[in-house]
C-alpha cells in the first residue's frame, strides 16, 4: 500500500529528471458536465480540484494508465482504446516531497453517453487518495468558469468551453504548469 505523500522540503533546487508521468481523463456526463475531485493533501495548492486520472506505471503507455486509474477512482470500466483523442498536456518542474522533478500529465477525453450520470464509486482509490479526496462534483462549463477555487490543470474551464463547443484541438492543447 502507498505510503501518504511527504510535504516539499524548501531550499533544495528540483532537478529537471522526470520524477513522474501521469495520464488523466476530462470525464463528460452526458448534459457535458464534468467530473473533478476535491483534493485537500496538505499541499501548498489545497485545496483544489482534479480530473481523475494518476501516475504512468513502468511499460505501462498512459492511455491504458489513463483507463486504470479513471477505473480506481470513479469505477468507470472503459477499455483504453474507447477513450477519446488526447486533448492536452501540461507539465513543469515542482518539489511534491514524495516526487521532485519533471512532472508530465496528459488529458484524454471520455464522453458518457447515458444519463443520468455515472455513481461516482472510489472504493478502488489507494488508502491515501481515500484520505485525500474529500469529495467529487460534476461542473456545467459555465460554473467551471466563474469558480474562485483553483482548479487543475490551469486553462481547464476554457478547454472545456471549446471541447463542448465542437472545437476539439487537432493536436493537444499546452496548458499552463500549476507550479
Amino acid at each position: 500500500m502507498a505510503q501518504a505523500p511527504e510535504g516539499p522540503r524548501p531550499g533544495r533546487p528540483v532537478p529537471d529528471r522526470l520524477a513522474r508521468r501521469s495520464a488523466r481523463v476530462l470525464l463528460l456526463d452526458a448534459s457535458g458536465r464534468l467530473l473533478l475531485f476535491r483534493m485537500e493533501d496538505g499541499s501548498a495548492l489545497s485545496p483544489f480540484w482534479i480530473t481523475p486520472g494518476g501516475g504512468v506505471k513502468r511499460r505501462e503507455r498512459p492511455r491504458v494508465a489513463a483507463a486504470r486509474e479513471l477505473w480506481e477512482e470513479t469505477g468507470l470500466r472503459v477499455a483504453p482504446e474507447d477513450l477519446g483523442p488526447q486533448v492536452a498536456v501540461t507539465g513543469g518542474l515542482a518539489d511534491l516531497g514524495w516526487a521532485r522533478g519533471r512532472f508530465e500529465d496528459v488529458f484524454y477525453l471520455f464522453r458518457l453517453r447515458r444519463a443520468p450520470a455515472h455513481e461516482v464509486d472510489t472504493s478502488h482509490m489507494e488508502r491515501w487518495e481515500r484520505g485525500a479526496t474529500v469529495g467529487h462534483r460534476w461542473w456545467t462549463a459555465a460554473e467551471l468558469a466563474a469558480t474562485t477555487e483553483r482548479v487543475l490543470p490551469l486553462g481547464l474551464a476554457a478547454l472545456l468551453g471549446d471541447l463542448l463547443a465542437g472545437r476539439a484541438p487537432e493536436r493537444p492543447v499546452r496548458l499552463p504548469w500549476h507550479h
